[in-house]
């Protein structure tokens, strides 16, 4: 079940954070090979935030998955979420980091039920 959790210190007011949603998990599932129906993503804006010193718009991102992760895929997905980001709120790709965990089903429960 991968979840992509993302930070951004850009104001979501009057962004359709629909379409950010809808394109970040059909972008996860397709690079990791994983239904879209276990895809969770979550979108927080106005978050406090200094990358390289500054406060311009930046954002930060976790993925966690229960296998499916690779230095290809990594790259793959830090490119497309990047240009999501950048695409629509303006977050430039060089001011957007990714970080991966590759994790056991063991820690993840769900539905009442653990992987």
């Amino acid at each position: 079940m991968p979840c992509l959790n993302l930070s951004t210190n850009v104001s979501l007011d009057g962004v359709d954070t629909s379409a950010i949603l809808s394109e970040a998990s059909k972008t996860v599932a397709r690079l990791i090979g994983k239904p879209e129906a276990y895809v969770m993503i979550v979108l927080k804006g106005s978050a406090p935030m200094s990358f390289g010193g500054t406060e311009q718009p930046a954002a930060y991102g976790e993925l966690v998955s229960i296998g499916g992760l690779n230095a290809d895929v990594n790259k793959k997905l830090s490119a497309a979420i990047a240009a999501i980001l950048e695409t629509k709120l303006s977050v430039p790709k060089s001011r957007f980091f990714l970080k991966f965990y590759d994790t056991k089903g063991s820690n993840f429960g769900w539905n009442g039920s653990t992987f």
